[in-house]
């Protein structure tokens, strides 16, 4: 099972070469678990950024995937892990909703490189 940070959907969404290094990360349909913070993250994005067709797609397309709603049990992690490790609310969901689902996080944000079965790729990696 793999969870893949908004970071990483965003640069494989615009095809960026670091986008293009982590679609070689993304995990099949079915291990690819979708934390619902990361669908708020991207709907934010994509409503500013790309075309109403381009996040209709990018939206639906998340809905097949493995679906994380943010449950209290994972809540109530979050908020641990915010202070253990130093994470912004959404990025301690993202890692809690990983841990939960027993799979690995794939980013290119470097606040989660050091964190546990933490897949990071760096920006600037072609």
């Amino acid at each position: 099972m793999r969870v893949v940070d908004t970071s990483a959907w965003i640069e494989w969404i615009v095809g960026s070469p670091l986008g293009e290094t982590l679609a070689q990360e993304l995990p099949r349909n079915e291990q690819w678990v979708v934390p619902t913070i990361v669908q708020y993250e991207l709907s934010r994005w994509l409503s500013r950024e790309m075309s109403d067709a381009v996040a209709a797609r990018a939206i639906a397309f998340s809905t097949e995937l493995v679906v994380a709603p943010l449950t209290t049990d994972i809540a109530t992690k979050a908020a641990a892990y915010a202070k253990v490790h130093g994470l912004a609310t959404a990025d301690a969901i993202i890692f809690a909703t990983a841990k939960d689902a027993r799979a690995d996080l794939l980013t290119c944000d470097a606040h989660f490189a050091k964190l546990p079965r933490v897949v990071y790729i760096a920006k600037g990696t072609p």
